[in-house]
């Protein structure tokens, strides 16, 4: 058996990485160690570059190699997409790794999953969340849900809805503190706010038809809103976070909205970012519709 063409250069370079050993590879692929050899030079030499470092001991990748081996995976997952949706008529199958904030994902995205799963069964879901950026296209995720005006980009972003903004406190904080009736008024409390970068140092309020800015301080900083929201309950402070981080707690009085008259309404528009293009798999198109079309079911994230 022998390889040809760069998706078999691809093929038989994961599968090196994937096994540890060239012997590996070989025994995985059915071919012999020096056939082996022969592909991944082939591929370093068209490149002009090492993406292999080899020892006695062990193999390594070269940075040019892990580049090579993220665009190597996703190619080579995108090829199996479009033969499978062929040879099952469009049924959309295979790993869909999905990206999502931590707090939004685990009270929004998380309880749509059951029925996208039913509907789609053959789809796997791939979910991480973290409030860090995945890298689409390093291959970290295929469809990834993020907040906020977006980077120009060549990704192909969906808008799916967007979502406001609450100033909350415990009751118990409230009646130990006493209750802001005036923005200004937040010089005197502790505000609990968020560290991570693109953060607004300063809370916007709108008095009229003026808009404006407070410096709040506290002494707790967090990049989780979920972290925010609980400590708030426990009386910790005064935060501003999304509505739909709160919503639950808002309806059970746990937390109370603070200064509603001067609530800007600003709000952050939320997407799905994801590779476009005619060669989208069937998996990412269905799930970034299914999406668009469940946003309703998520009353306490969208407005």
């Amino acid at each position: 058996m022998e390889y040809y063409g760069r998706s078999g250069e691809m093929e038989v370079f994961c599968k090196v990485v994937e096994s540890g050993s060239l012997s590996g590879a070989a025994r995985a692929l059915g071919l012999t160690p020096s056939a082996v050899s022969r592909i991944v030079a082939r591929a370093e030499q068209r490149l002009g570059t090492r993406l292999l470092l080899r020892t006695t001991r062990a193999i390594n990748l070269t940075t040019e190699g892990e580049a090579y081996l993220r665009g190597a995976r996703r190619i080579l997952a995108d090829l199996l997409e479009v033969e499978e949706a062929i040879t099952d008529q469009g049924v959309p199958r295979g790993r869909l790794r999905v990206s999502a904030a931590l707090g939004h994902g685990r009270q929004t995205l998380v309880p749509l999953l059951t029925a996208f799963s039913a509907q789609y069964p053959q789809v796997l879901v791939d979910l991480a969340l973290s409030d860090e950026i995945a890298d689409i296209h390093g291959g970290q995720a295929d469809v990834a849900l993020r907040f906020g005006q977006l980077p120009d980009s060549s990704l192909t972003a969906r808008y799916i809805g967007h979502t406001g903004q609450v100033v909350v406190a415990s009751p118990e904080y409230l009646a130990r503190c006493g209750t802001p009736q005036v923005p200004e008024d937040l010089e005197k409390h502790n505000c609990l706010r968020f560290n991570f970068r693109r953060a607004a140092p300063d809370w916007p309020f709108r008095r009229g038809q003026a808009h404006f800015s407070m410096k709040v301080t506290g002494n707790i900083e967090c990049n989780s809103g979920e972290a925010l929201a609980q400590l708030a309950r426990l009386g910790a402070g005064i935060a501003r976070i999304g509505t739909f981080t709160v919503a639950d707690e808002l309806k059970s009085g746990q937390l109370v909205a603070l200064l509603e008259d001067y609530n800007p309404c600003d709000q952050e528009p939320l997407h799905a970012v994801f590779v476009g293009g005619s060669a989208m798999p069937a998996r990412v198109r269905v799930f970034v519709d299914f999406l668009v079309e469940h946003h309703k079911a998520w009353p306490q994230a969208l407005g």
